[in-house]
């Protein structure tokens, strides 16, 4: 088995070196890192990570807790996450939070507890006092990404101008008869930074700017085949809308679905705009707020990365972009 020594004349630099090299940390120039690599690369060597741990201290991995594994919009910040942590030999675990009591006793008071992770991660999650209380007594950082909570430290799309953004495009377009198809605000959280109350705000306050005191909010689930069914609701009912802003891109898919069931023109006689950026939306012509998911994700390795010093990585600004993406989903009032 190839061992440090070889790698470290290979590459022609001390043992030492080729540590700092092979964990990230430590200041090298780029050419050796590369050149160390490349040898350890040649040579077969990975880092035993029981050994980097008891070295180092640390066990070159990032725990992430996250609400949903099987959706779009996760999957794609979790890439990104890996895209920065991976090439700097930081693995990652997955906590999946669920509802059940339980699971999330056996998270907060053992598994992060066990000292195998250098860092958390915590994706948009709606966690209570106790629960905080346990995140801010690790003996490591924590990082929020999109989590609803003003005392956790992280970064954050302005859901609010979202909100308000995606509703401004389409009274610009001379609609005023628009529902908010939202989803409903998770129990527990009472700071109002929650993702569906920061957009129904924004909502809100777009249309007051308008002169609309009384604007229409429904609410669906987050799946496209809860929100088809709750904008059948809609669009067959005595007030139909004219256009519908949506809180999500896959709700956005469920708007569309029942209007093309029900035999309503997109654009011509509904407009509908969605919030995400999804893979999809281009495909379904769908205009949304683009909200750079992967880059998000990308950005929460970063932070982690710089909480733990790890060499030639800057903590990213906390404020997240989004851009309003204009496709044919929407078109001027008729």
């Amino acid at each position: 088995m190839t061992g440090i020594e070889e790698v470290a004349r290979a590459a022609g630099v001390s043992t030492a070196t080729v540590s700092r090299a092979l964990s990230g940390r430590g200041r090298l120039s780029e050419a050796t890192r590369a050149r160390v690599r490349a040898a350890a690369a040649d040579l077969g060597y990975v880092v035993s990570a029981a050994a980097s741990t008891l070295a180092s201290g640390r066990a070159e991995n990032i725990g992430v807790i996250v609400p949903l594994l099987d959706r779009w919009f996760f999957a794609t910040v979790l890439d990104g996450i890996a895209a920065q942590l991976a090439p700097r030999g930081y693995d990652m675990t997955l906590y999946n939070l669920t509802d059940d009591p339980a699971q999330r006793r056996g998270l907060f008071d053992t598994s992060l507890r066990r000292r195998r992770v250098d860092g958390v991660i915590v994706l948009s999650v709606v966690l209570t006092p106790e629960e905080r209380r346990q995140l801010a007594e690790l003996p490591v950082p924590v990082v929020g990404l999109g989590v609803p909570h003003a005392e956790i430290a992280g970064l954050r799309v302005d859901d609010t101008e979202v909100g308000r953004r995606a509703t401004a495009h389409l009274l610009e377009l001379g609609h005023r008869d628009i529902v908010h198809l939202g989803w409903v605000t998770p129990d527990g959280v009472d700071d109002g930074l929650d993702i569906p109350t920061r957009r129904r705000r924004g909502f809100v306050q777009a249309m007051a700017g308008a002169g609309i005191r009384a604007p229409r909010i429904a609410d669906a689930g987050l799946t496209v085949d809860e929100a088809r069914r709750r904008a059948r609701e809609l669009l067959t009912g005595p007030e139909a809308p004219t256009a519908i802003f949506a809180a999500s891109d896959e709700m956005a898919y469920g708007v569309l679905s029942a209007a093309r069931e029900l035999g309503i023109d997109v654009p011509g006689s509904l407009s509908v705009v969605g919030v995400d950026g999804h893979d999809l939306a281009e495909l379904f012509d769908l205009t949304t707020i683009e909200q750079f998911p992967h880059a998000q994700g990308e950005r929460a390795g970063q932070a982690i990365l710089a909480e733990l010093g790890v060499d030639g990585v800057t903590a990213p600004a906390a404020s997240l972009p989004f851009e309003l993406v204009v496709r044919g989903s929407t078109a001027p009032r008729t």
